[in-house]
């Protein structure tokens, strides 16, 4: 699934820019012309990166990442400020209000994807494109291949998107709720046991070797066990 990237900025013209750049890099674009704007947006479609300009219409920037990190639901969210202000104050600000990283205008559209990339690898790894191993488990999310030990598995998208998770967060215990929101969002009202469901699917999936993998803690939720924990 391709991440969404919720972008606040009042200028059209760079509005059209950032939306074209992300579209082409393979991500989901939302815009907002306000800070006012870019809240609701938030609120409703929790994204996988936020980019904020500093000097906005009404509520600025700073003020919007604020309430970003003080909101308990998206305070996680990775974001990213870009702004035409390049004075060191104005840096360091946008970082002290909880901001992963701080771009300046005029930006060139491939650092700004790098850029984007790397918060999502130190933020949210499953989405950043990059291919993941553990063991003799490999998924690709550019081809959407999964094999193991070199022969290739048949998976659903769901049970895809739920094996990229746990493959990003190895040896990490899930609710069934935290997998919920992570894998099918949590603007979505689904019943908890969906996961028992799904879970069963992606071991069946995996065969008998590889579905060791996915550890059941009684009571608590899953986890992906690194294959030097499994006996």
């Amino acid at each position: 699934m391709e991440p969404t990237v919720i972008v606040v900025e009042d200028d059209i013209a760079i509005q059209e820019v950032l939306r074209y750049t992300l579209v082409q890099a393979g991500f989901n674009v939302r815009l907002a012309s306000s800070a006012e704007e870019g809240l609701t947006a938030v609120r409703q479609i929790l994204p996988d990166v936020l980019l904020v300009d500093l000097m906005l219409p009404g509520m600025s920037g700073t003020t919007l990442a604020r309430l970003i990190r003080q909101d308990p639901r998206t305070r996680e969210v990775p974001m990213i400020m870009v702004t035409a202000r390049a004075e060191e104050a104005d840096r360091i600000g946008g970082l002290e209000t909880g901001a992963d990283d701080y771009v300046t205008k005029p930006f060139s559209p491939r650092e700004l994807v790098a850029r984007i990339r790397a918060v999502l690898r130190r933020r949210a790894p499953q989405h950043s494109g990059d291919v993941m191993e553990i063991g003799g488990l490999k998924l690709d999310p550019t081809s959407h291949s999964v094999s193991y030990e070199g022969n290739a598995l048949d998976l659903g998208p769901t049970e895809f998107r739920l094996l990229q998770y746990l493959l990003a967060h190895p040896g990490r215990v899930f609710s069934r709720q935290q997998l919920l929101n992570a894998v099918w969002g949590d603007h979505r009202f689904i019943e908890e046991r969906t996961v028992d469901v799904y879970v069963r699917r992606l071991r069946a999936g995996l065969g008998a070797e590889a579905e060791r993998l996915i550890e059941t803690i009684r009571g608590v939720g899953y986890k992906l066990v690194p294959p030097s924990s499994v006996h």
